[in-house]
């Protein structure tokens, strides 16, 4: 791999976790406003539930996304912990395969799902599209099968036995 492009995949890497951490940070501040505000004053933002349940699905995504991209994602993997070291690469190529058929299908329908949101032209709190921030569906599961397909493909060392 060229030095262009391994520094990319670093910076690619680091803006996926520094966007996962903030948006964290940011879920678990609004939560905690929210709780604090219901519970002392009676009161709450009217925008903030909503916008949980959007970045619950945004950090749900990004952290699949790291997950699979540190190889830390769950999988079944039961027979191929027994299974000889060949049968076994074997045995995760083609569930590694498997997956990320599934997920292209995920994405290809998540892109269905986000153009029919265009086309009604429903709205985040009466303000904004949400055909936007509902992107993260395709473009995540997306990136998670192109993930899993170069792992299907590449070579992989043998797991430890445990």
């Amino acid at each position: 791999m060229s030095a262009r492009l391994k520094q990319l995949v670093i910076r690619l890497r680091q803006l996926e976790d520094l966007l996962l951490a903030l948006l964290l940070t940011a879920m678990i501040l609004l939560a905690t406003g929210q709780i604090l505000l219901r519970n002392l004053w009676d009161y709450g933002l009217s925008w903030g539930d909503p916008t949980l349940r959007l970045m619950v699905l945004w950090v749900t995504l990004l952290g699949a996304m790291a997950a699979t991209r540190d190889n830390n994602h769950i999988r079944i993997d039961l027979l191929t912990r027994y299974l000889p070291d060949t049968a076994g690469r074997i045995a995760r190529r083609l569930t590694d395969a498997f997956t990320a058929l599934v997920c292209a299908l995920l994405a290809w329908h998540a892109a269905r799902f986000v153009g029919f949101e265009y086309q009604d032209g429903n709205r985040f709190l009466d303000l904004l599209p949400i055909w936007p921030f509902q992107l993260v569906m395709p473009i995540g599961f997306g990136i998670i099968a192109l993930r899993l397909l170069l792992c299907s493909l590449a070579p992989q060392p043998p797991q430890e036995k445990q």
